[in-house]
């Protein structure tokens, strides 16, 4: 298979002043100016992205009700984004609560992910890979998702500590 990583997403919204803000403000997603040559769309840049942009958002107005997806109709779940450092994950975590819109953190062995919600209720991850070489072999076989306790994770791996590369598993 010759594809090997996301560029963007583009995502419907009700209000995109409101979302590119959440985005901006919550995730600190970058706006790009000239960006909104369609009227009622956003684009916007991830910090350190290379990218032209990495999420488009379409504003379709306050009536538009809420997705279905999961419940009554297929659809897309949530996107994952990864961050740099475990830090950058716990600070999140504090972000993400001030701003009300943290619904979930997990420990999936090999990974650490924090769940949210923007203003439109469409799920997102945020989620930190143990780098290879910091694996255990108790990360390596956990089975099932247990509850993420970040205080846990930073005294073990350190604030510092970078991501790892896909999931960090050794190739089988």
């Amino acid at each position: 298979m010759a594809i090997f990583r996301l560029n963007h997403a583009v995502l419907y919204v009700r209000d995109v002043s409101e979302s590119v803000a959440f985005y901006r403000d919550v995730l600190g997603f970058g706006y790009i100016e000239g960006g909104d040559a369609y009227q009622g769309a956003a684009f916007l840049r991830a910090p350190g992205s290379t990218n032209d942009h990495d999420l488009g958002l379409f504003q379709i107005g306050a009536e538009a009700g809420p997705s279905g997806a999961g419940q009554s109709t297929v659809g897309l779940y949530h996107l994952a984004w990864e961050v740099d450092t475990l830090g950058d994950l716990q600070d999140l975590a504090k972000t993400l609560a001030d701003a009300g819109a943290l619904v979930g953190q997990s420990d999936h062995g090999t990974t650490k992910s924090l769940y949210g919600k923007d203003p439109n209720g469409l799920e997102f991850e945020i989620v930190w890979l143990i780098p290879s070489g910091l694996l255990t072999d108790e990360d390596r076989n956990k089975s099932g998702v247990s509850r993420l306790d970040l205080t846990t994770e930073v005294a073990k791996y350190g604030r510092e500590a970078r991501s790892g590369l896909g999931i960090s598993r050794p190739n089988e």
